[in-house]
């Protein structure tokens, strides 16, 4: 355990002359000021990270393994004040899978990318010859993350990547670079000085990222009109990318499904984080058998859900986390009953709690061409569509762009599979949504991007494969 007399806080703040606000989610008062890097700042964090390379690769698999172990340990010891910085700045609550579990995570997430086994494989033996596929580090990583869960999708990135014996320069997004940086800390206690350097900058600063010639490996999560700027970019570098893009997750529920049975696992696919994860489901199709069952179920657990500023205890859904993400979500719901839709639970803000506060909303008797339907919203409001035909909901399950994430629901565990095997996505869970594993590997397909992370893909993922034949 790491003893420190200075909280992460300060360590991490700059004063007023030196940087910007950042202001709590719930409340829009300052938490404190980031630093405010510019390219010249970039230029020395990928210098620094270059010349810091060779001797981290040198250590030697065993003891990078051995410091990330530490690392997790010390995530650990300072959980409460890391899930206060992000419970503020991002604006989940501390309950719940909310700012303690993302913490918690992050160090799950540590330890695996510590302790995953990633031996040579042996391609081609026979006759007297033989081939093997050894993985070494590609050099520097750059990585750029969201704003939704800063803490955790950064040690997705930087964790295999130090693992695997590369250098980090990583820029958190503008709207929560104090939880990326208050992570950054924790890690460098035991980091040699440049091997992970964060940068807190704007656009510019990400887009000199993509293109930069001194980078080997980009990983990115975040939007797919981003993603694009980011191939775009890379063709500057030829980077090799890790692209993890929005998603518009579909859910099918089967005919004759037990509603109460996946109420809580339904309700937690759509509005964990308050709705603002990649792979939340965002679009749920309901057999007309026991489509006013689930109707009903979901809204009876969005209408009893907690919602309140993070550092309420007993609050477990938050306000959206900046202004452009709010009125994103009133305008899609605002379109939804302009369009004759039901609105049978939420559908407004909740101004008394705080301004970016919006209400769980369930929406009904909504059919695909709805915006709510077709576009991402990113926040606390699921439409409910009725189906007829299994089949047809397929069809209109895979007739978006995207392909992150879907869900099968039904009492029928075979007939979930047989279903999930037609959809078009990088993972299909059966009777939950979103729910990952640090061993299992995970990425999108179609416009969600491309790439894999998490255990042994998400180690290869970082690293150049060589083989060595004899």
């Amino acid at each position: 355990m790491t003893t420190t007399t200075t909280s992460i806080l300060d360590a991490i703040t700059v004063p007023e002359s030196q940087g910007r606000p950042v202001p709590d989610a719930a409340t829009r008062e300052t938490i404190g000021h980031a630093p405010v890097h510019g390219l010249d700042d970039l230029e020395a964090a990928i210098a620094a990270a270059r010349a810091a390379q060779p001797a981290w690769n040198a250590l030697g698999d065993a003891e990078r393994s051995r410091i990330l172990n530490a690392i997790a340990d010390d995530l650990e010891a300072n959980l409460e004040e890391l899930a206060s910085i992000l419970s503020r700045e991002q604006g989940k609550p501390l309950d719940g899978p909310n700012a303690r579990f993302e913490v918690g995570a992050c160090a799950v997430w540590t330890r695996s990318a510590a302790n995953t086994v990633l031996e040579p494989e042996v391609v081609f033996d026979a006759g007297g010859a033989r081939s093997e596929v050894h993985y070494d580090p590609l050099g520097v990583v750059g990585a750029i993350g969201p704003w939704n869960w800063p803490m955790m999708i950064t040690v997705w990135q930087i964790a295999p990547s130090l693992r695997m014996g590369n250098t980090v320069v990583a820029k958190p997004s503008s709207f929560t670079p104090l939880s990326v940086l208050a992570l950054a800390e924790i890690f460098n206690r035991h980091l040699p000085e440049g091997v992970l350097t964060v940068v807190s900058g704007n656009r510019e600063v990400g887009a000199a990222i993509a293109a930069h010639r001194g980078l080997d490996k980009i990983m990115f999560t975040g939007s797919t009109e981003a993603g694009r700027k980011i191939v775009a970019s890379s063709a500057q570098n030829l980077a090799r990318l890790t692209l993890e893009l929005g998603g518009n997750d579909p859910g099918i529920v089967l005919p004759g499904t037990d509603a109460k049975a996946i109420a809580e696992n339904l309700f937690w696919g759509c509005f964990i984080n308050t709705g603002q994860t990649c792979a939340a489901l965002k679009r749920l199709y309901v057999h007309e058998s026991v489509y006013d069952d689930v109707v009903e179920a979901l809204a009876e657990l969005a209408s009893a859900t907690p919602m309140g500023p993070g550092l309420q205890e007993g609050n477990v859904l938050g306000p959206l986390q900046n202004q452009s993400q709010f009125d994103i979500v009133k305008d899609l719901v605002d379109d939804a009953r302009a369009r004759g839709a039901r609105i049978v639970v939420g559908g407004e803000p909740s101004p008394e709690l705080g301004p970016l506060f919006y209400r769980a909303t369930v929406v009904a008797d909504i059919e695909d061409g709805a915006r709510l339907v077709d576009e991402e919203q990113f926040g606390p409001a699921i439409p409910v569509i009725k189906y007829t035909d299994v089949d047809d909901a397929i069809r209109r399950a895979n007739a978006s762009e995207q392909g992150l994430g879907a869900s099968v629901w039904s009492d029928d565990v075979d007939a979930a599979v047989a279903v999930a095997k037609l959809l078009q996505a990088g993972t299909v869970w059966i009777n939950q949504h979103g729910t990952l594993n640090p061993d299992v590997p995970f990425g999108g397909t179609k416009q969600s991007g491309y790439g894999q992370e998490f255990g042994v893909a998400g180690l290869k993922a970082v690293a150049a494969p060589k083989v060595i034949s004899r």
